[in-house]
């Protein structure tokens, strides 16, 4: 077949993009696939068998070595790029994950620029919806062009911020931005980890398969995808059928293993806030696109009974207490876990995840907790600009007005009417001075680079910010101390 095009893949390997490799594999009539994938001997033994298959090229190599990415990239109409170091990993090499995630888009965009054709290549990045930070009951409804507000200590969010501004700011002709949203898969049991207690127990998210995510990124590349889909930030979601709370999913999850999420846990081993996660009131606009949704987080948690690991199934036959002892207990007390933090004082993370030390005294037993339901009801957060406008009609004075709502100053006088790529001068409320495309800024929710995150200063910004205050004063008191800057940047090696 003459017309058939190449996509060169990243994170091959990983559990989204094992599955978008498998689905272009089935699409090899209309695709060639590239695959960049590390030479260890995990992702060996998974991607080796595919060497010999027709249509397929794998290079074995680093998102980190240019000449590594410039090799796939050369010759690719699609680039999809899914790889990089997520959390949990992401929270133990914070060095490590900064140069993955920052320097592989920084490799890519650049290659891509290197090739005699870049204005025909599609760029698809992923993003992550960690980029939003907390967003817990009463503000557990979002959208893109909310604002970045990353959840203290997440350094993959950090990353994955500052890759997708790289992005959205290439100049490239076409790219897109899909802010992903936490993967279901089989395998989510083998390994327990301390971030499953990092989420609130009252959070939420709306979840998406990785076969899902999968059939997504082979979606993408199909010629029915309209020329209004490109240079645009969308959330990937399941929907409706996969909203869950974080107690419901966690309830039904471990019923299904014959186990009381009551009886194995502590309620106080929860953090009580400083995790991401939210309902996306606009993910439907992704799934008119791409048509990628199947399933309901219900079958899921069927599917995962069948496929859960021996030990796992065997929980049924094990007193409860036991599984508490010998499983569970050691998760929370390893050193990210919540109950390592309170046994040796680390009040920093104390603070970020439970507001203070008497605070989380304070979480009750599970006999007193009692179910919330969050509202099913979207509410909107103010973008600071008049948003019935059509995006085609937006000029300088919508710039100004949408800096001021963010404490600071549009310094552009002009701007050509409905030219969302050009980037444009500005003022945060600090009185720092960069330059950003409105894309960027209000239809991305990005802002000061400089205030990005480091040193954590919300509850000043906030207080100069309207438009982070909305994120912000909800789950914070005000005057909230913020003292974290000093030992999260020892930690966080930029």
């Amino acid at each position: 077949m003459t017309n058939k095009k190449t996509v060169f893949l990243t994170g091959a390997s990983g559990n989204m993009g094992y599955e978008g490799f498998k689905q272009l594999l089935n699409r090899r009539e209309h695709f060639n696939i590239v695959a960049l994938v590390l030479p260890t001997e995990k992702d060996k033994n998974l991607m080796s068998p595919y060497e010999k298959e027709p249509g397929v090229k794998i290079i074995w190599g680093n998102l980190t070595n240019y000449d590594d990415v410039f090799q796939g990239v050369e010759g690719a109409d699609y680039v999809l790029h899914v790889g990089g170091l997520v959390s949990p990993a992401a929270d133990y090499l914070p060095a490590l994950t900064s140069q993955v995630n920052v320097g592989a888009v920084q490799n890519i965009i650049k290659a891509i620029k290197a090739q005699p054709n870049p204005d025909e290549m599609k760029l698809v990045y992923i993003g992550t919806v960690a980029e939003t930070g907390d967003r817990n009951p009463p503000i557990h409804w979002g959208r893109t062009g909310d604002p970045i507000k990353i959840s203290i200590y997440d350094n993959y969010a950090i990353t994955k911020t500052i890759a997708e501004r790289e992005v959205i700011e290439s100049g490239l002709k076409y790219w897109v931005s899909l802010r992903q949203t936490g993967v279901l898969y089989s395998g989510m049991l083998n390994n327990l980890d301390p971030i499953m207690f990092h989420e609130p127990i009252n959070g939420v998210f709306e979840w998406v398969t990785a076969r899902d995510s999968g059939r997504l990124l082979a979606n993408v590349c199909e010629e029915d995808v309209p020329e209004e889909f490109w240079r645009r930030i969308y959330n990937i979601g399941g929907g409706e059928k996969y909203r869950t709370t974080n107690y419901e999913f966690m309830e039904k999850s471990f019923s299904a293993l014959g186990m009381d999420v009551k009886k194995v846990t502590n309620l106080n081993w929860f953090a009580t806030r400083n995790f991401h996660g939210q309902w996306y009131e606009d993910s439907d606009i992704l799934e008119g696109y791409l048509n990628f949704r199947r399933g309901s987080a219900d079958e899921f948690i069927a599917e995962l009974k069948e496929n859960a690991p021996f030990k796992m199934r065997l929980a049924k036959f094990v007193p409860s207490y036991l599984i508490k002892k010998l499983i569970m207990e050691p998760v929370a007390n390893k050193e990210l876990g919540t109950m390592y933090w309170i046994k040796n004082a680390e009040n920093d993370r104390i603070t970020a995840f439970f507001g203070s030390k008497e605070k989380w005294k304070e979480i009750p037993s599970w006999n007193e907790y009692k179910v919330v339901e969050p509202s099913k009801a979207a509410i909107r957060l103010n973008h600071g600009y008049d948003e019935t406008k059509p995006k085609s009609e937006l000029d300088v004075e919508d710039m100004k007005q949408a800096a001021k709502f963010r404490g600071g100053e549009c310094l552009a006088e002009t701007m050509q009417k409905g030219d969302l790529s050009t980037k444009l001068p500005w003022c945060c409320t600090f009185g720092h001075y960069f330059e950003a495309s409105p894309t960027l800024v209000l239809l991305g929710g990005h802002w000061c680079p400089e205030c990005l995150p480091t040193p954590w200063n919300y509850d000043e910004e906030a207080k100069r910010n309207p438009f982070i205050a909305q994120v912000w004063y909800p789950l914070h008191e005000k005057d909230e101390a913020n003292y974290y800057s000093k030992s999260i940047l020892k930690d966080i090696k930029m």
